[in-house]
């Protein structure tokens, strides 16, 4: 929120929306918890904004699972919350790094739970059953945006690195956030 914050300051992003919320009262009470409440258009904007982009389905999965097809980004254990925020548990969502033990083979953390991460690739259901096998980029239209990883209020099945949702891309919900990807120069 805190680094969001700023793109709103700067007039580049819409803040997020929840008529619940006081703006005020959320920045200062939620700083360090990943923004909610965005669009896919919002995500997307901020990520350019930052230096950045939202990565590719392909780019997250790997983040996630690494290289030996683990179910979660830790392993294959069974999720507790010493590891990532869901099924409400907590209730809400949480600072951002929360979880070191969830950390994923890379040491991406908040790969599973806390918020639902949306990515740069159109959804499509059955995409996966043709496309090609090393990096593909998902459909080239549609509907739907994908978003990962589950959050803090879904279930157990949800918050598998294999798992995909696909959301219309002006949806927004206090379960939505995403994160940022920065290519580097090959060496």
């Amino acid at each position: 929120n805190e680094q969001y914050e700023k793109c709103v300051a700067a007039d580049v992003c819409p803040p997020p929306f929840n008529p619940d919320w006081g703006t005020d009262d959320f920045w200062a009470n939620y700083d360090t918890h990943p923004v909610t409440q965005v669009t896919w258009e919002q995500a997307a904007t901020y990520a350019e904004w930052a230096g950045g982009r939202l990565p590719t389905e392909a780019e997250w999965e790997k983040a996630a699972r690494g290289t030996d097809g683990r179910r979660y980004p830790w392993g294959d254990t069974t999720p507790t919350t010493q590891r990532l925020n869901y099924n409400r548990e907590i209730g809400d969502t949480q600072p951002v790094g929360s979880y070191p033990d969830g950390a994923s083979p890379y040491g991406a953390l908040d790969m599973a739970g806390n918020v639902w991460e949306w990515v740069a690739d159109w959804y499509g259901k059955d995409f996966y059953a043709t496309s090609p096998r090393a990096n593909p980029t998902g459909p080239e239209e549609g509907e739907r945006r994908v978003l990962r990883g589950g959050a803090y209020d879904s279930i157990l099945y949800n918050v598998g690195a294999y798992f995909r949702e696909g959301a219309e891309m002006t949806h927004r919900s206090d379960s939505y956030g995403f994160r940022v990807v920065r290519d580097v120069a090959p060496e």
